[in-house]
């Protein structure tokens, strides 16, 4: 037991004096987990929502599981922000995009899973998998913008800044008012695939996941650095964790960006 707790001590020490680099290094691993994702999804459904069962492993209440998964991503940066070093949170410009990160996960943490109404269970692994990203994440962005990433004063002047803040406020809007449609998309006691109507809908199948892509390339645009644009390929490409994007809007045949007409 001591030679393990020597050896997670001396891994910590060396994590953290090449912490820079490591983040980098993280970045990348996203990056590449992202691509990978999307090849495979090319051959094999996502493995949750009407794909999801326990054949990849027993099930977990949805709420639950999506209270819990998200969580890590709010917390972690919190946490950096009360006990660790911030060299960087002194500037404004990266308190307001740290804001922006969790808020975001504020909303989908703490709002979210109170508003899902039944909602079906999540499988272990998939649940196992979001709880990973999300620790990775909220680590990655809260770590780089706290102490890494050091903006001119005139960063909050930018065009790119208030371009991507913009389009990370529409983005958002997109994606909970989709959830809301959503989520009232049955009558209590209704059953069966009903096709969503309104809102973006109208022009995508996948509005919800849409709005995420839009909301974090927003994200990277203020943000312009390496952990943002690495966050915003992934939830772009990424399969199985709680950002959805392209890869489920292919599966769900949502590439179509005209209106959709109904069925006479």
């Amino acid at each position: 037991m001591g030679g393990a707790l020597d050896s997670f001590g001396s891994f910590t020490r060396y994590f953290l004096q090449n912490e820079r680099s490591n983040l980098e290094y993280l970045s990348y691993v996203m990056l590449i987990f992202g691509v990978q994702s999307f090849v495979l999804l090319q051959y094999f459904p996502s493995p949750y929502g009407r794909h999801g069962s326990s054949a990849w492993g027993f099930l977990v209440n949805g709420k639950f599981a999506w209270f819990t998964q998200e969580l890590p991503a709010f917390a972690i940066p919190v946490l950096l922000v009360v006990f660790a070093d911030c060299p960087q949170l002194g500037a404004s410009s990266n308190r307001i995009l740290l804001g922006l990160f969790l808020l975001h996960y504020f909303q989908r943490t703490f709002i979210y899973p109170m508003l899902i109404r039944g909602g079906k269970p999540t499988p272990f692994i998939p649940y196992t998998m979001a709880i990973s990203f999300c620790c990775a994440n909220g680590y990655l962005q809260g770590r780089s913008l706290t102490r890494f990433v050091a903006y001119p004063k005139t960063w909050m002047t930018e065009p790119r800044v208030w371009i991507g803040m913009l389009l990370f406020f529409v983005g958002m809007g997109v994606n909970i008012h989709s959830d809301h449609i959503l989520m009232n998309l049955r009558k209590p006691g209704e059953t069966g695939y009903k096709i969503p109507k309104g809102g973006m809908f109208s022009f995508v199948s996948g509005a919800n996941f849409l709005g995420e892509v839009i909301e974090w390339s927003g994200y990277a645009c203020a943000c312009w650095n390496l952990p943002a644009l690495a966050f915003a390929c992934f939830t772009f490409l990424k399969p199985c964790s709680t950002c959805h994007a392209t890869p489920q809007m292919v599966q769900a045949g949502s590439l179509k960006i005209t209106p959709r007409k109904e069925k006479p």
